[in-house]
């Protein structure tokens, strides 16, 4: 199939399958008589493979790691979970961290009044740094 409805079957845009062509975590793809790209089903779920990993906020280079383990048979699986836990830590540091902010501009909306006067404790907060 084409890139148009390998994008359409994979439920990526054809740029975003060009760019994992191009940094190499999809194979470069066959090319028709006319220079078109054609993917096969083994390309399709490779690009499912990405999809799922980038929806689970892998980063590509995580991805790409997440590729190697897969297509290694001999691979063990202690070190897709290692991997896959690092991931966990990572989400758990960035959660703490959403968390933090979240609440200090919680704190920073009650203080202010919200009204017609020109005082805002949200605007002075972020003026000190």
């Amino acid at each position: 199939m084409n890139i148009g409805q390998a994008a359409k079957h994979s439920g990526l845009s054809a740029k975003m399958i060009r760019y994992y062509e191009s940094i190499g975590l999809l194979k470069p793809a066959n090319r028709s008589d006319s220079g078109y790209r054609l993917y096969s089903s083994d390309d399709l779920h490779t690009l499912a493979f990405i999809k799922r990993s980038r929806d689970l906020g892998f980063s590509l280079e995580e991805v790409g790691k997440l590729l190697t383990l897969w297509q290694d048979r001999q691979r063990a699986s202690g070190d897709v979970k290692a991997l896959a836990r690092q991931h966990i830590d990572e989400l758990n540091q960035k959660i703490t961290e959403l968390s933090s902010l979240r609440d200090t501009l919680e704190e920073l909306v009650q203080s202010c009044q919200g009204d017609h006067r020109p005082d805002c404790p949200i605007l002075k907060d972020l003026a000190a740094g």
